[in-house]
Order: structure tokens, then C-alpha cells, then sequence
């Protein structure tokens, strides 16, 4: 059921009318109802899968939490309290063992069944190119936003292991928690401690929040059928040619992408969060104007934030502080010490991107995107001190308006070019394709007629540079103001004349029609 069709709008019409008449305490469960049903319209072959997730996340969970209650009474009663010092402490490891064996259990199910639906054919690929082996592939389902959903359950069940969020009991709750479907599109991936108080509470109606849910979800198939749908034939097409669209094509083509993942991934973002926030229920924010960043961390620091705060909150920050790798680094540094100090940094941040990468696809080019992303990261933070003084020394250089924004050009263009991996989805022809900026020119041909050539008309391309003018307006009033939901709400007459026209120019420009088939959001396959 995509975000885009008429059925989903239907679909989500009947579900907040029901949602709001329907006794308040039942309104969690409608929910449940309505995440089964969201989800079965994907197939039933992936339902099985997210329902075994939701089993066995629930029963770790259960268990560990069982096991800390236990563990309290037990030390708090007169028998617990009567044992010798060094025996408590045999008696506590042996239950942090337990839990470490049924956390250890959980992750290998949950992690096993995405990497099994996700990764064994690129297994099987790279066997075969390396050992000049014929295994055939197997023709698995890969169940919508798995990726997701077991990120989710996966923080669940560290979270509980650290003593985070008390383990949830009802199987049910847990069962929502896991597929919520605004979040199984394309995330964020959310934390069971932020939001569980909102998703199993009871809610009346508001009309400011159902009014601002609203905006957002209206604002969000702006960006998603009148920007990102409209360049997708030119992104296509430029991509799917690189030897004839190469030099000055290869160029629009990156930027044409930046645009569309934009419109297109945060749409999708504006659409989950508005959907959540009609029905009562806070998600956390994913994108925070990443196209205003003045270098890569911050670029990450704004950019799909839940997956960047997950890999840094449950891989770098506890491998960075692991003892083997902390015994590691003290050798070292008996030999090179500055090495050695930063070695679990360094170690961390590769194996954390090269992580992060591999979760975009099971592919090499999203490998060396994650891995190009770490050791530009890890450059920029071996320059830092020489780019300190550099501030220091010109002041007023470093603080005007014209370089904040050759920063902040010179972020987007590099992250354009590490995304010509994800554009081509191939190595050596996205290296190429980047060369061939520097070599191969085609700046005439490109702006004489060429482009009118890739599925667009003029008038195409009027409408989505429109659309883009309109959400940098709106990112720079967000940037300077804050909220333009909470701007227009204080002068009552704006919303009931902006959002009219909003919705009035989705319906005339947005890239459907007769016989039209929205295209996925592009994160739909992770």
C-alpha cells in the first residue's frame, strides 16, 4: 500500500475517523489492526517474518526483564542480603551471564533473519567471483522495511539489556511497537523509551495537532509528487547511460538526484510524522536542513538522524570503549602513542560506516559510500586543529556570509559525488563518472537542447525548479524562525490561505495521472 496511492488515503481517512470515535482505550489496538492490514497488503510471506521478529524480541525481552526483577528482590531480601560480599557477586555475574545469553539469542534470530533475506545472495556473488564458483541464488522474499523494524527491535533489546526501558510484558505492545506503519516505509527508527509514553497512551482529539499533522502530510506529497516524482525520468535516464551522459550530464545528474532523494526521502519522513501526529503520537525529527551544513559531521548530525544516532549509540561508542580494544590501543602506544590514543576511534568509525553502508544495500558501492564517508570524516577531524588556527588567524573571513556559504556549497558538492555510487550503483562507473567531469566537458551540448531529451519538458522542469526554490524558502525560514507550522498558527487567516494553494498545487502539478503509477519512495528498499 503505497503512501502515494488512493487506497492509502483512503485508508488513512477511515482510519482517523474511527480512531477518535472508538472508546480511547481500544485506540492502541486499532492501531495494531491497522498496522496488520498495512502490512498484508505488502504480502503475507513478509508478515510471517515481522511476526516472528515481534515473538522472539518479546520473549527476550520478558525474560531479561523477569531476571532484573529477580535479581532486586532477591539482593533486597534477608537471604540476598545475608550472603558474604564475593558471593553476591558470583550470584550477580552469573545473572548478567543469563542475560547476556538470551540477549546474545535474540540478536542472532533478529539479525540473522535480515542478514539470511538480505545479504545471502551478495554472499553468494562475491564466493563466486572470488572461487570462479557456480552457486545459483535464492529467490527469498525481503519483507518491507525490514531494515527498520529490526534496527527497532534490536534497540529494544540492548536498551532493556542496559536497563534503558523496562522489558514490555504484553506481547501486543510490543507487536505495535515493531510495525507501527507510518515507520515501516522508510523509518526514523524509533527508540522504544521515546515512543512508547505517546503510541499505548489515550488520546482525544486536538485540532491543533490534527491541523499541524495535516500540514505536514500535505506538505510532504508536495515534495514527494511535485519535486522528487517530476526529476526521477531525468535521473533515470541520465544514470542509465553513463557513457553517452557523462562530463557536464554526469554533474546535473548528481545534483538532479540530491534534489529528488531530498523531496523524495524527506517527503516520505513528512508524511510519517504527520500521520503520527494525527493520531497523537510524537516521533522524533529525521532531517533538520542537511543541505545548510557546513561539513560532513554536521551533514550527519541533520541527516536521516535516526540511523546515524542508532549506529553511534549500539556500534561505535560501545566498540570504541571495548576493553580488548582498549588493551589493543595501550600496546600500541607503547610504540606510537598518538597512534595509539586514536586508533579505537579510527577502528570504530570504519566499522561503523562500513556497517552503515552495507544496511543501504547489500552491494560494494554502497560499502565504499560508507567507508569514503568515514575516512573523509576522519581527514576532516585529523585537520582540525590546523583549521582552528586558520579561524583564529582571520576572523573575520571565517565569520562573514560568504564563506558560511562556500561551506556549505562545498558539503553539498561532496556529498553529491560520494552519492554517484549510490546514483550508478557501481564502482568503477561511478569513479568514472565523476572523472568525466573534470575531462570530458559537454557543457554546450548539455544546455542546447539535451536536456529536454531526458523525458522532461519545459514546463517540467519549470515546475520542479519551483518546487526546489520553494523548499529552500521554507528551509530558511525554518533555519531563522523555527517552526512555520507554529508561525502561521500565531496569524489564525494564513493556514486556511496557504495550505488551500498547497493542496491546490498538488493536485494540478504533481507528476500523476491516467494510467500514472507513483514510483516507490526510494527508501522503501531497505
Amino acid at each position: 500500500m503505497l503512501f502515494t496511492s488512493y487506497r492509502f488515503i483512503a485508508f488513512l481517512a477511515l482510519l482517523f475517523l474511527v480512531y477518535y470515535l472508538i472508546p480511547k482505550r481500544f485506540q492502541w489496538l486499532l492501531l495494531l489492526a491497522a498496522d496488520v492490514l498495512f502490512y498484508a497488503c505488502a504480502g503475507w510471506k513478509g508478515l510471517v517474518f515481522l511476526c516472528v521478529t515481534v515473538l522472539v524480541s518479546w520473549l527476550a525481552g520478558m525474560l531479561m526483564g523477569r531476571s532484573f526483577k529477580e535479581q532486586k528482590s532477591f539482593l533486597k531480601s534477608p537471604e540476598g542480603k545475608a550472603l558474604p560480599r564475593e558471593e553476591r557477586k558470583v550470584w550477580k555475574k552469573k545473572r548478567e551471564s543469563y542475560r547476556k545469553f538470551v540477549l546474545t539469542l535474540a540478536l542472532l534470530a533478529d539479525l540473522g533473519i535480515l542478514a539470511a533475506l538480505k545479504y545471502t545472495n551478495f554472499f553468494i556473488s562475491n564466493v563466486n567471483s572470488l572461487f570462479s564458483a557456480e552457486l545459483a541464488g535464492v529467490d527469498w522474499v525481503l519483507p518491507m522495511g525490514i531494515s527498520f523494524y529490526t534496527f527497532q527491535t534490536v534497540s529494544y533489546l540492548i536498551d532493556v539489556y542496559w536497563e534503558k526501558v523496562e522489558a514490555e510484558n504484553n506481547l501486543l505492545r510490543v507487536a505495535l511497537f515493531t510495525s507501527f506503519f507510518p515507520l515501516l516505509v522508510q523509518g526514523p527508527i524509533s527508540r522504544f523509551g521515546d515512543l512508547k509514553e505517546t503510541l499505548y497512551a489515550e488520546h482525544s482529539f486536538d485540532f491543533k495537532g490534527f491541523s499541524f499533522g495535516m500540514q505536514r502530510i500535505l506538505w510532504g506529497y508536495f515534495k514527494k509528487l511535485v519535486v522528487a516524482d517530476r526529476l526521477l525520468p531525468a535521473v533515470k535516464a541520465l544514470c542509465g547511460a553513463p557513457d553517452q551522459y557523462n562530463g557536464a550530464f554526469a554533474l546535473i545528474g548528481a545534483l538532479f538526484y540530491a534534489a529528488e532523494l531530498y523531496a523524495d526521502f524527506t517527503g516520505g519522513i513528512d508524511i510519517t510524522i504527520g500521520v503520527a501526529q494525527v493520531l497523537g503520537i510524537e516521533v522524533k525529527e529525521n532531517f533538520i536542513r542537511p543541505y545548510f551544513s557546513r561539513n560532513i559531521a554536521e551533514y550527519w548530525r541533520r541527516w536521516h538522524i535516526s540511523m546515524g544516532t542508532w549506529f553511534k549509540d549500539y556500534v561505535f561508542f560501545p566498540m570504541s570503549a571495548a576493553p580488548r580494544l582498549m588493551k589493543l590501543s595501550k600496546k600500541i602506544r607503547t610504540r606510537w602513542d598518538g597512534f595509539g590514543r586514536k586508533m579505537p576511534v579510527y577502528l570504530s568509525t570504519l566499522v561503523t560506516w562500513f556497517l552503515t553502508g552495507l544496511w543501504h544495500g547489500a552491494a560494494w558501492n554502497f560499502v565504499v559510500w560508507g567507508l569514503l564517508n568515514a575516512v573523509i570524516i576522519l581527514i576532516a577531524e585529523e585537520f582540525k586543529p590546523l583549521s582552528t588556527r586558520f579561524r583564529e588567524k582571520f576572523p573575520r573571513l571565517t565569520g562573514s556570509f560568504g564563506y558560511r556559504v562556500f561551506e556549505i556549497l562545498r558539503t553539498f558538492l561532496i556529498m553529491c559525488s560520494l552519492r554517484m555510487l549510490d546514483c550508478y550503483r557501481n564502482v568503477p562507473v561511478s569513479f568514472k563518472a565523476f572523472g568525466s567531469v573534470f575531462t570530458a566537458g559537454k557543457w554546450r551540448e548539455a544546455f542546447s537542447g539535451a536536456l529536454l531529451e531526458l523525458g522532461l519538458s519545459v514546463w517540467d522542469y519549470r515546475i520542479a525548479g519551483l518546487g526546489v526554490l520553494l523548499m529552500f524558502l521554507v528551509s530558511v525560514l525554518q533555519e531563522r524562525h523555527g517552526s512555520v507550522r507554529e508561525l502561521l498558527w500565531k496569524k489564525p487567516a494564513l493556514p486556511y490561505v496557504v495550505f488551500p494553494v498547497l493542496a491546490l498545487l498538488v493536485l494540478c502539478f504533481g507528476a500523476y495521472g491516467v494510467g500514472y503509477d507513483a514510483s516507490q519512495f526510494i527508501y522503501n528498499q531497505f
